[in-house]
């Protein structure tokens, strides 16, 4: 980590550098000018001035702190990466209600004694999850639950860590320009924000609903703000780590660059709804209602896709709907990129950025690949239980 975060700091050993510290000679005098000695209280280098005001400190050159700031903020985006993947998990086991209380310091130190453990598990069995769904659910059963939503929590106190504490160091040292600290500013906001949205979201599986016999779930709502916010999160980090370390490529700005662009920017888009979408999907646990592909069931578009009024809350709160309108932005996000993919061929790129498009073409079928087999997998097993 050290290496990877500090190697500028080997630019304060050149000899450049240590003649900052050193008081700076008046320039000598050229062409018959007068050499001017420096007046009381004016000072020769940056660092004078920093010395001169308590500071103390010395900046480092401006390029050296915007490669630190670069990759802290890169190593901050795979910890998103990590918490996003570790939510996920979560979520397929059906982990996230197993703790019904939130502290931000006392839930750090987990049960340790069976007496904690079956308090822990007396509390779980006091909401819905357990009367509804987990009522037969031992002890064994609940540690693997508790201690999967545990270590999402715990991740996300790192990551919250991970942005504030380097971002207090780097602007106490002086490292962030005017523009970069409103931008920590926004990101570690929206750590702190994400955290929050996270128990709200846990908050709805957990309250009592006497006139529902649903099985109790988080609302779709809130699960795809939350997923929302860490994407949004992840984007803003990488994006200003990347324009920090990656020198930017000055290209002719031809119509054919301008339209690849603005494609780019929409394909971005598109890709954020579907993944937005896949949250309602999970929330109405809408991936289990139809498990056919390309058709649903017997036919292209199912009878009961607008079977609630008003016809809009259907895109939110109907299965199938949910399901259906997934699909086709899956289709069409893949679709996009391959068409995205093909404009790059046909314009003169950086190879960082034609490596870029390939990349992003293989995840995109990878992704479809592996949802294609989930869903036969799926179908395969409906069969076999109808076959019994």
């Amino acid at each position: 980590m050290q290496r990877l975060l500090f190697p500028p700091f080997r630019a304060l050993k050149g000899r450049q550098c240590l003649q900052l510290l050193a008081p700076r000679a008046a320039p000598r005098a050229q062409c018959d000018c007068i050499r001017r000695p420096l007046r009381p209280g004016q000072y020769s280098t940056i660092s004078e001035v920093a010395l001169q005001s308590g500071r103390g400190t010395v900046s480092l050159p401006s390029k050296a702190a915007e490669r630190v700031v670069g990759r802290w903020l890169l190593v901050c985006s795979g910890t998103v990466a990590g918490a996003v993947i570790l939510g996920g998990v979560t979520r397929l086991t059906e982990s996230g209600l197993s703790m019904v209380d939130w502290h931000l310091i006392k839930e750090m130190k987990p049960p340790t004694s069976q007496e904690e453990w079956e308090a822990e598990f007396q509390r779980y069995q006091q909401f819905p999850e357990f009367k509804i769904l987990n009522h037969d659910m031992t002890l064994t059963e609940f540690k693997f639950i508790w201690y999967m939503e545990y270590s999402h929590r715990m991740w996300g106190r790192l990551v919250g860590l991970a942005y504030i504490l380097p971002a207090a160091y780097f602007w106490r040292k002086g490292w962030l320009s005017r523009g970069m600290k409103g931008r920590v500013l926004a990101l570690c906001g929206l750590v702190c924000f994400q955290g929050l949205l996270g128990w709200y979201m846990v908050k709805s599986g957990l309250e009592e609903k006497p006139d529902s016999h649903d099985i109790p779930r988080v609302s779709q709502y809130r699960l795809a703000a939350h997923l929302g916010s860490a994407l949004v999160l992840y984007c803003a980090s990488l994006w200003t780590s990347l324009s920090l370390l990656l020198p930017p490529h000055k290209l002719p700005e031809t119509r054919a660059l301008l339209w690849l662009r603005r494609f780019a920017h929409g394909t971005a888009g598109l890709v954020f709804l579907t993944a937005l979408s896949g949250a309602f999907v999970a929330g109405l646990d809408a991936g289990l209602v139809y498990n056919s592909f390309p058709k649903m069931g017997d036919s292209w578009i199912p009878e009961d896709l607008f079977t609630f009024s008003p016809i809009l809350r259907n895109v939110f709160e109907n299965p199938t709907t949910v399901q259906f309108d997934h699909r086709i932005l899956g289709i069409t996000s893949v679709t996009a990129v391959t068409v995205l993919y093909f404009l790059s061929r046909r314009i003169p790129l950086p190879r960082r950025t034609k490596m870029a498009a390939v990349t992003l073409l293989a995840l995109a079928y990878t992704q479809g690949s592996v949802l294609f087999n989930f869903i036969f997998k799926i179908s395969d097993l409906d069969e076999g239980i109808r076959n019994i």
